[in-house]
């Protein structure tokens, strides 16, 4: 999977938050408004193998398959274009029978970011144009935070890649391995990804693990990736740094060879995402409790 990390919450309570959903139910219908001036495509990679959800990317949700509300959602992002990349002729089927794009991929990429390479060159993109990884199983993403991080890498020429985070306001997350968090540098560079708990107040933690420290704020990454389509073609290629196989975390590739990762900060938690079947129970009953999340 692309540069996955578990940095979403993955404990949402049954009873649908209101506040996150009608957040990402409002930037939805703000984004097409707002939509940014330099084209950008969502590539969404979608696997039909699950170890936990099985068929995970048809997985109905409000009555259709939920890649297919991953891209509806991603379309009010004011993409250019969104194609789901797959494996899977039931996947691609599924797409193209609601009207989106799809392509099919070779099965035996090591990784989603391979497999983005692969859709990226079937689709003819230039290198430098930029495309926004959207996971298949992420149907509450706000789109505008989509935007958002598109519209960052137009501004940071220097930077490869972009992504998001946001600040940790639990110490339970700040310790939760699962919980990847980041640093960032002057500039809103990523300086390092880690499990761990960074940065680490040696002081303060010394003394009490149960509360977070004021002053330098803790930030969880969001696995919301952007790109430009020439580094999207070269990572595959990259040697794999022993970092990022220490750490299970892809992402740390590119800052082990050198490459600027922009970080746009973001200021709610993400919406949980689809791993189980409990986690699809508590997103069908957001779905069920805000009609503005469904697309007719």
């Amino acid at each position: 999977m692309a540069f996955r990390s578990c940095s979403r919450k993955r404990h949402a309570s049954s009873t649908p938050r209101n506040d996150s959903v009608s957040g990402a139910a409002a930037g939805e219908s703000a984004s097409a408004a707002n939509a940014v001036s330099v084209p950008f495509t969502v590539l969404i990679p979608a696997r039909y193998a699950s170890t936990r959800l099985p068929g995970k990317p048809l997985a109905d949700l409000a009555g259709k398959p939920m890649v297919v509300r991953v891209a509806e959602r991603a379309r009010s992002s004011g993409a250019a274009d969104v194609v789901v990349a797959t494996d899977d002729e039931r996947i691609r089927v599924a797409a193209t029978a609601h009207g989106i794009r799809a392509c099919l991929t070779r099965a035996e990429h090591a990784t989603g970011t391979d497999r983005l390479a692969e859709a990226a060159q079937t689709l003819g993109l230039r290198d430098s144009d930029i495309v926004v990884n959207v996971q298949g199983d992420e149907p509450l993403l706000d789109p505008a935070l989509m935007r958002r991080v598109a519209m960052l890498l137009t501004e940071r020429p220097d930077a490869a890649m972009a992504t998001a985070c946001h600040p940790i306001d639990a110490a339970a997350d700040a310790f939760n391995p699962n919980v990847v968090k980041v640093v960032l540098d002057r500039r809103g560079c990523a300086l390092y990804f880690s499990r761990a708990t960074i940065p680490w107040a040696r002081d303060a933690f010394a003394a009490d693990v149960s509360s977070l420290p004021a002053g330098l704020p803790l930030y969880r990454h969001y696995g919301l990736y952007a790109y430009r389509v020439a580094f999207l073609r070269e990572f595959p290629n990259l040697e794999p740094a022993p970092i990022e196989q220490f750490e299970a975390l892809e992402q740390l590739r590119a800052l082990w060879h050198g490459y600027r990762i922009a970080v746009e900060i973001a200021q709610g938690a993400p919406a949980p995402g689809i791993d189980t079947p409990d986690d699809l129970s508590r997103v069908r009953a957001w779905y069920e409790a805000d009609d503005r999340l469904i697309t007719r």
